[in-house]
């Protein structure tokens, strides 16, 4: 069981949910802020995209960030690392975190282990079948069509969760309720202390 209610000095809870472009994410992370009765700070990928000069969020200069939606360039790279580096620095100063990510990328599973694995971090896919994702990106109009298909085989390539949802069967309230009910009452979190175990540094 997580106590989400620790002295100001012990570290923050990190929940880092994982999924592909239209996944669900964005409003898991909403769900999860209104069902805890304590802060939660939103520190997810679109926060840090944010954080950049509008020039770099179109083409060309989007390219060097991560314009081809399965990998980053040079400044993408940064951003992560530094997206990653963040969420570990607010909890280690009591913040309870959430994070929506997309980790196309073996070298970001590998860094966030090695930050979170002794934080009390849970890490969470969030699954939806490749038709629905589609059908989401279509209806969306606000997304690159073909990411959720580009990123769907890598996204959930490390195969190691706390806890999995699946947003074509339930919407983000009941997801939301599996996640608060992991915290509650499941077992304390794990994977990332596995994948530091097994990660090649």
């Amino acid at each position: 069981m997580t106590d989400l209610r620790k002295p100001a000095r012990a570290a923050g809870v990190i929940i880092l949910l994982n999924g592909t472009s239209s996944s669900g994410k964005t409003s898991l992370v909403r769900a999860l802020q209104e069902a805890l009765d304590v802060p939660l700070l939103d520190a997810g990928i679109d926060k840090f995209l944010w954080m950049l000069p509008k020039r770099y969020l179109t083409p060309p200069l989007w390219d060097d960030v991560l314009g081809r939606a399965t990998e980053a360039g040079l400044t993408g790279q940064r951003l992560m690392s530094g997206m990653h580096h963040a969420i570990a620095a607010l909890a280690q100063a009591g913040n309870h975190v959430v994070a929506d990510h997309v980790l196309v990328d073996a070298r970001w599973v590998d860094e966030c282990a090695r930050l979170f694995c002794s934080l009390p971090a849970y890490f969470v896919a969030v699954r939806c079948p490749l038709d629905v994702l589609e059908q989401r990106e279509q209806q969306r109009q606000d997304r690159t069509l073909g990411q959720a298909r580009a990123q769907f085989d890598l996204v959930h390539a490390h195969g190691v969760y706390d806890l999995e949802v699946d947003t074509s069967l339930a919407g983000p309230e009941t997801c939301a309720q599996q996640v608060v009910a992991l915290l509650r009452s499941g077992p304390p979190p794990a994977a990332f202390r596995l994948l530091a175990a097994s990660a090649q540094w």
